[in-house]
């Protein structure tokens, strides 16, 4: 009877063992799922933890540059992304701007600057009038502001081209007559030199390897540009590579006569100095010395009118 009762005693204490450490299983597994479940709860969506790690030019400049440049397209004619585009070439295509930039630029511009505008008026108490014609000159310059930009980017270049296009047609000229080919000779000015001229010169040989023909490559070179004495290089080159003229001797009349033309713009300059030089010193230095010289005088007489 001890040995049953003792028997019984341990299976129901294994069972009781057995039965606590289930219950506790079950219990761990489901602590741990809840807290894996407040876990997912309290983590963020990876879609949206992505969104909001992107710098805020994509987050926000982007979305509002697609709305615009939609606008923009609804706005402009059919003809006007050529233009841009030609204005771009004019300008060198300065690095980040595209025809969908300049488009957009032009649409946000014209909202962002006459908001400036307004606000800057109304700061300053403005009538009602001067708040308006704030609107409509922000209207115009915030459209406007893009071709502008572009604009004086063209002229800074082809300056460049003008004062640079004549040492680098020198060092052509040195090259072929070296026994380079021309194609070598206009690489070898496109490494050792910097600007306009040597960024223009290797776009016509990355032309070239892609399998445009020389003429028609020295053709899209004069018509990027509107620098007359670029041009005149190309046509040249073009037609001394159609009837089979020696291009050392083109090269060296064009050298020649590109000095020449540059020397004579330099001139050019140097006699619009005058005339430049005359607002200036008609508003800014002429009334210095005039209150300088004559300053003194004018207190003297004026001290002696009061002792009379």
């Amino acid at each position: 009877m001890m040995l049953l009762l003792l028997g019984f005693v341990l299976l129901v204490g294994a069972v009781a063992a057995a039965s606590a450490a289930f219950v506790k299983g079950e219990t761990t597994d489901g602590l741990s799922r809840a807290l894996e479940a407040l876990e997912r709860q309290g983590t963020h969506d990876p879609e949206f933890t992505r969104e909001a790690e992107l710098p805020f030019t994509d987050r926000v400049i982007g979305p509002l540059q697609e709305r615009a440049l939609g606008v923009g397209r609804r706005i402009t004619g059919a003809d006007q992304s050529e233009r841009i585009r030609h204005k771009l070439e004019r300008a060198g295509n300065p690095r980040g701007w595209t025809v969908d930039r300049v488009i957009s630029s032009k649409v946000l511009g014209a909202v962002v600057v006459p908001l400036a505008a307004v606000a800057l008026a109304l700061l300053l108490e403005a009538t009602a009038a001067i708040v308006l014609l704030a609107a409509i000159v922000g209207v115009v310059l915030g459209f406007f502001a893009p071709d502008l930009y572009l604009y004086n980017t063209a002229q800074k270049r082809a300056d460049q081209v003008k004062r640079t296009l004549a040492d680098a047609v020198d060092l052509l000229t040195i090259s072929v007559e070296a026994g380079l080919g021309f194609d070598a000779a206009l690489q070898q000015v496109a490494r050792n030199t910097d600007g306009p001229v040597a960024e223009e010169f290797s776009r016509m040989l990355r032309e070239m390897q892609l399998g445009r023909s020389r003429a028609d490559a020295l053709r899209t070179l004069g018509e990027r540009s509107d620098v007359e004495d670029l041009k005149t290089f190309a046509g040249s080159m073009v037609q001394a590579d159609a009837f089979g003229i020696p291009i050392g001797q083109v090269l060296r009349v064009q050298s020649n006569e590109i000095r020449v033309k540059r020397r004579q713009y330099a001139e050019q300059k140097a006699q619009q100095v005058p005339v430049k030089i005359m607002i200036p010193l008609v508003l800014f230095i002429l009334p210095c010395l005039l209150i300088i010289v004559m300053g003194p005088a004018i207190l003297q007489a004026m001290d002696a009118f009061k002792g009379r």
